[in-house]
């Protein structure tokens, strides 16, 4: 066999009928080409083109080469793809307000990761206005309850739902009329004269127990401790386990959950293929 850095400057130059052209392919000098050509030539002791006018033509020689040459790297490059590793998305970076990401959106990640087997995702809690480029976040789940950047691609992705949830013991109380503690959350203060003023149902008030945050809110609900407001996203799995029975159900309360991007959505693959498991996944 000839060595194989001729074959393949003959099979860009046989391919391009241009020294020239092949030379430009292969990011290498016209003289390297036309050497390692006339090296081929003299190793097999034919001529592979003719050389006119400054043009190059090949031989009948010349275009069987060609036609071998080209078989032979397909199934080459056919090896290649087979066996070289994949190529891994760089991890998309997703910050997410606690108590969704907490009670949603992390039991749910399997099944975008079967989806996409090569899509990582590094998950931020947070919530509120977003620093994408100080926190390098690719993209945020967030309620539309706050001004964000200007800058930001807004996506809209699921009207919020809120209603009581609690215990079913209390849910018996609360059945027959009877007075329960209210819960009340510091991230969501208003969410009880909220509810109030859109739902038919009552809840007597027997008192009132204040937390920090909306999810330590739903565990004493579920604990048994009172009544809370939550969203319909967030004790989804917890009423369907029979953790939490919602009595009244649930009622929207104007405000909506969105996807905020710096960089617009379709154009980038990691971005759209998130946009649109998150949508299906909340339809």
């Amino acid at each position: 066999m000839p060595p194989l850095n001729t074959l393949r400057a003959f099979e860009a130059a046989a391919r391009l009928q241009s020294f020239v052209r092949a030379a430009d392919e292969l990011h290498v000098t016209h003289g390297a080409v036309s050497r390692q050509v006339r090296q081929l030539e003299d190793a097999l002791g034919v001529a592979l083109f003719e050389r006119r006018n400054r043009a190059v033509f090949r031989t009948p020689q010349g275009t069987a080469l060609l036609e071998a040459c080209g078989e032979a790297m397909g199934v080459l490059g056919e090896a290649v793809r087979r066996i070289r590793a994949p190529v891994t998305a760089s991890p998309l970076v997703v910050s997410c307000e606690p108590t969704l990401a907490m009670r949603w959106l992390i039991p749910r990640l399997p099944a975008f990761r079967a989806m996409h087997p090569g899509q990582e995702v590094h998950l931020l809690a947070a919530g509120g206005p977003v620093d994408f480029e100080r926190d390098r976040v690719d993209v945020a789940l967030r309620r539309d309850d706050f001004h964000w950047d200007a800058r930001c691609h807004a996506e809209a992705i699921a009207p919020e739902r809120v209603g009581p949830v609690c215990s079913p013991a209390l849910a018996k109380v609360l059945k027959k009329g009877g007075p329960v503690t209210l819960l009340h959350s510091r991230t969501r203060p208003a969410a009880w004269s909220h509810w109030n003023r859109m739902a038919k149902g009552a809840v007597t008030r027997a008192g009132a127990a204040h937390f920090e945050h909306f999810y330590l809110s739903l565990q004493a609900a579920a604990a048994g401790l009172g009544v809370a407001i939550g969203s319909e996203w967030m004790v989804a799995d917890d009423v369907r386990e029979g953790r939490l029975v919602a009595p009244f159900g649930f009622v929207a309360d104007g405000s909506a959950y969105v996807m905020l991007s710096l960089e617009p959505f379709d154009a980038d693959p990691r971005r759209a293929r998130f946009l649109a498991w998150l949508r299906e996944s909340m339809r």
